[in-house]
């Protein structure tokens, strides 16, 4: 029996009807050459002799009586595969835009919580020859750097697939799903006993992260005139309204080293990039409607809490708030404030890291907060409400070599993700093996397949005005071009006069300016006099 954090249960609690709380990935796969199996049976064995490897596909839901705490996760043995690994075949041509609609119903459907939370699909019938992969697993169980460790474990690195050693056999009773209430009851009360002490002694270091947090604070005020790091709440916008279950989704894919490369040269990183792409494109998208607002967006990013080597199948993620600025119309200097407004909210984060994980039990929280949910999204709340951000935005990190699923050679690794109430958009990129795969994920009565296409589109054009920013070292070099003839001219004020000779190209437009300075540089003292006599004679 393991407890829920309240961070894991609250996915449970906020999922809804229309908020389906799952995440997914849509992979698309090379057959090896001359394949002629049965490829969903090869991926259903694979994955059978593999379930012990990750916790996430071996384990269920046992609710606490009356909701009074949050639930426990307990071992399942008897995975019905045939369930959760499912076969389906595209009608002709079958193309991306049919697989696209696709996955994006197969997203809308909540997943069965009286089995392990997680379903796959082998979906044939590509007019390239590939096939894809798409897999769906509850949000409460993985968050998204989890996701990648679980596809560490369950794929190959070649496509040899690698021997596993089977599972022990388990001794005892057998599965134990329907628990006593008096044994729910005790481990809801040890376990609330259990982190109210972990955060007792935790107070200290949530001292001392706080002291921290607020000098950073204090440090990234800024002067009058300059734009505030601080960020009030978000405008409102088309996308800050109540959603349906019913989903949109595109993809788009781009080469990583050269993302890097150009967030180098001017003068971000690549999730810089991402930001100022998904600003451009989103206003674009706005202003062709006339609906963007005059304040600028505000996109809410999660950030991992995750420590280095963690690979545990749980949520440990925050959010912040990154300044969109799409209400600079100059796109280097939108860059500089995204790029200055992303780095201000890591900051932060850094130091309020200790203390951002930590649990916090309340009794009575699963009904309260499904009641909430519920209330928020079926009251039109959601659009009156002023936002804390418009929209979604997520970078993670996946794996950096190449997978092979059941033989398989993995080309793509799209992420699928949540929209939510007053968050209809969700834009969430992925690396994997030298590319970086975008996934948007939306309500379709707010943003409909044709338009998650559009949106697609002005990503790419966003990106081609990126790639035509000046780079970082070409802007500082006139600048101290310029401090140097500041410096010498109080000590070498003669000079001055051989200024024009080598600017002769830029002014060889003006014939008259070379004649009339000529007779003047030799004989200062009597240029006054000439200059009145030569106006009179005009």
């Amino acid at each position: 029996m393991d407890h829920l954090s309240s961070m894991d249960a609250s996915f449970l609690h906020l999922e809804t009807p229309e908020t389906p709380m799952h995440v997914g990935s849509l992979m698309l796969l090379d057959l090896p050459e001359g394949y002629r199996g049965d490829y969903y049976e090869d991926v259903k064995g694979m994955l059978g002799k593999r379930l012990h490897l990750a916790s996430v596909l071996t384990r269920k839901l046992a609710q606490m009586p009356f909701e009074l705490a949050e639930p426990v996760w307990i071992d399942d043995d008897d995975i019905d595969l045939d369930y959760h690994v499912r076969s389906l075949t595209l009608r002709r041509p079958g193309t991306m835009e049919q697989l696209h609609h696709l996955v994006a119903r197969l997203h809308s459907s909540l997943l069965d919580r009286s089995r392990p939370l997680w379903e796959m699909y082998v979906i044939e019938g590509l007019e390239n020859g590939q096939v894809a992969f798409y897999t769906k697993a509850h949000h409460s169980g993985v968050d998204g750097k989890a996701g990648t460790e679980l596809a560490k474990v369950l794929y190959d690195t070649t496509a040899q697939m690698r021997e596993v050693p089977p599972a022990r056999r388990k001794r005892g009773s057998g599965s134990h799903y329907q628990l006593g209430v008096a044994e729910l009851l005790q481990a809801a009360v040890s376990n609330s006993a259990r982190q109210y002490r972990k955060l007792a002694e935790l107070l200290p270091a949530a001292a001392r992260a706080l002291t921290a947090a607020g000098s950073v604070l204090a440090s990234q005020q800024t002067g009058k005139g300059e734009r505030r790091l601080s960020l009030g709440m978000a405008p409102k916008s088309m996308f800050n309204d109540a959603i349906t279950n019913q989903r949109s989704y595109s993809t788009m894919s781009l080469p990583f080293d050269e993302l890097k490369a150009l967030g180098k040269r001017v003068g971000g990183t690549v999730n810089t990039i991402v930001m100022a792409m998904c600003s451009e494109a989103l206003a674009r998208f706005l202003k062709e409607r006339n609906l963007l607002p005059k304040e600028a967006l505000i996109a809410g990013v999660p950030v991992s809490l995750r420590a280095e080597g963690d690979d545990s199948m749980n949520n440990q993620v925050s959010m912040v708030r990154v300044d969109l600025a799409t209400d600079i119309g100059d796109a280097a200097e939108r860059f500089k404030a995204i790029h200055a407004s992303s780095e201000a909210a890591k900051a932060v984060v850094r130091e309020l890291k200790p203390v951002l994980g930590v649990d916090m039990p309340i009794t009575g929280s699963p009904w309260l907060m499904t009641s909430l949910a519920s209330l928020y999204g079926r009251s039109n709340l959601a659009r009156r409400v002023p936002p804390a951000a418009n929209v979604l935005i997520s970078n993670v990190p996946g794996p950096g070599a190449t997978l092979y699923v059941a033989g398989a050679r993995m080309m793509h690794f799209y992420p699928v993700s949540i929209p939510y109430h007053g968050s209809a958009l969700n834009i969430t990129v992925q690396s994997y093996a030298g590319s970086l795969d975008f996934g948007l994920t939306a309500c379709r009565r707010i943003l409909s397949q044709e338009e998650s296409y559009e949106l697609i589109g002005h990503l790419r054009a966003a990106l081609r005005q990126i790639e035509r920013l000046p780079s970082v070292e070409a802007t500082a070099k006139p600048a101290v071009a310029k401090e140097a003839p500041a410096e010498a001219v109080p000590a070498k004020a003669p000079r001055r006069a051989k200024a024009p000779a080598a600017a002769k190209p830029r002014v060889a437009a003006t014939a008259a300016a070379p004649a009339s300075k000529k007779p003047r540089a030799p004989r200062k003292p009597a240029a006054p006099a000439k200059g009145k006599r030569a106006a009179a004679a005009a």
